[in-house]
């Protein structure tokens, strides 16, 4: 085989959709599988949409992800420029070299006469597509519409032959000979439509295997025609079925927040997220669901990606993510949380911060929630939500005053001698071991879900803990 070469081609408008970044993995994946090149361009040709905070946006989702390119807009190389925008000289020349050669032919239909002929067939019963008037211009039709200065835009002659896609997910897809029309690669102000944009990158790139979304799989035989009439040698397509939710419906912005940059909000790891990305339509085999890095690499084959939609799973994608932050160190953990618990307003000892994760990785799902699991050991200002308020209020405060008699009295300030002090509490006033407990927990956290308890004391300190129980028994 011949070096393989895939491309990513976000046209970036917003946030990186999980689906677009299921893309770049499998399109990511399979250049490294080959030792081969992955190709950043980037479809920026539609100034309507397309913004620059929005092409800063996917590239750093895309380096948070771990899915570096090797060519692209800001590492260069031997076919750029990768930004569309910056190619429409290219893109001209190359539709002019296919009305030289028959292949494309100028169109001055106005859009008013447009809508006017795609109303008249569909009140035939025919489809509306174009219907090719001006591919059949006679020499005096041509002048007429010259000499009246009319707007033209260039047309691509669609050959009316029937089209196989032989694609590496959906198998042998038929498009019967005269069911595609003739199609505008240029627009009458002069701008590239995707449809010549993509066929002239992917050719001019070398680009081997074009692995992109369901929702493209037809235009794949109208690129097709284009690479062909310029001479190019057709890639490998893969296309890629739909992300679907619980409800079975494409996922958008109803199913919740969608987007790679909101995962990454929410606490997910880059780790988990390319892990559970790869396994939405594609699997290895029957029993394996966490990979590394190298194992993707290693073992990934597009061939194998399902044709039926892939179903988003957030429960799914979540617990995979506590499989990640358990098997982070307490250092690497902790880098990462601080991010969030400064988002917090909370002033962090980055040493105590490291000692408390031990306490709380089998705890955390996602990253945000070290925020309220590890707000007590960061602030003094610790208000108890309503339920340790109802739990505190319960206890009353003479149980809280000898609760902090008995700690402040505790000889070695360490989690068996604090609990030994808390089980005696609980036992001089009747209680079992988790009654007793909670009023103590609800005081120092401010929160009756808490990391063990002894073991949050013993890192908040004897000073802190005691302060706060008698401060609750005050109030």
């Amino acid at each position: 085989m011949s070096e393989v070469r895939c491309r990513f081609a976000p046209a970036p408008s917003g946030s990186i959709h999980v689906g677009n970044a299921r893309t770049a993995l499998f399109s990511w994946l399979t250049a490294r599988h080959h030792g081969g090149t992955f190709v950043l361009r980037v479809e920026d040709t539609d100034v309507s949409r397309v913004t620059e905070e929005a092409f800063r946006g996917t590239l750093e989702s895309l380096r948070w992800l771990g899915l570096g390119w090797d060519e692209g807009p800001d590492v260069g190389g031997p076919h750029a420029p990768y930004r569309q925008s910056q190619r429409t000289a290219i893109y001209h020349e190359h539709a002019e070299r296919l009305m030289a050669g028959g292949h494309a032919y100028r169109c001055y239909c106005t859009p008013e006469e447009l809508e006017e002929r795609r109303d008249q067939a569909r009140a035939r019963g025919e489809p509306p597509g174009y219907d090719g008037r001006c591919r059949r211009l006679s020499d005096a039709e041509l002048a007429a519409f010259e000499r009246e200065g009319r707007l033209w835009a260039v047309r691509f002659a669609m050959p009316e032959r029937h089209y196989i896609v032989h694609d590496l997910v959906k198998g042998e897809v038929h498009f019967a000979a005269g069911a595609l029309r003739d199609f505008v690669i240029l627009r009458s102000d002069g701008s590239p439509v995707f449809l010549l944009a993509v066929a002239v990158d992917d050719m001019l790139m070398g680009i081997t295997h074009v692995i992109r979304g369901e929702d493209l799989l037809a235009s794949a035989p109208r690129n097709m025609a284009v690479i062909e009439a310029l001479g190019g040698t057709l890639p490998q397509y893969a296309h890629l079925p739909l992300i679907v939710g619980s409800d079975r419906q494409p996922l958008s912005k109803r199913h919740g927040s969608t987007s790679v940059e909101a995962f990454r909000e929410h606490g997910i790891l880059p780790e988990a997220l390319v892990n559970y990305l790869a396994l939405l339509g594609w699997s290895y085999d029957d029993q394996t669901t966490f990979f590394s890095r190298e194992e993707l690499i290693e073992r990934f084959d597009v061939s194998r990606v399902s044709s039926n939609p892939a179903a988003f799973d957030s429960d799914k994608l979540e617990w995979m993510n506590n499989h990640y932050v358990q098997g982070l160190d307490d250092e690497d953990l902790a880098a990462r949380v601080v991010h969030f618990l400064a988002g917090a307003g909370l002033l962090v000892d980055p040493g105590l911060l490291r000692r408390a994760m031990p306490l709380v990785k089998e705890r955390m799902k996602t990253l945000t929630q070290a925020v309220p699991l590890l707000r007590f050991l960061f602030t003094d200002d610790v208000e108890p939500d309503e339920t340790a308020a109802a739990v505190i209020e319960k206890a009353g405060p003479g149980y809280l005053a000898d609760a902090a008699e008995a700690l402040d009295g505790v000889g070695t300030w360490d989690r068996a001698s604090i609990q030994s002090a808390l089980d005696a509490l609980a036992g001089e006033a009747g209680l079992n071991r988790t009654k007793g407990w909670q009023p103590v927990r609800a005081a120092v956290t401010g929160s009756t879900v808490s990391p063990p308890l002894p073991e949050s004391m013993e890192l908040l300190g004897r000073d802190r803990t005691v302060a706060r129980l008698r401060a609750a028994a005050a109030r």
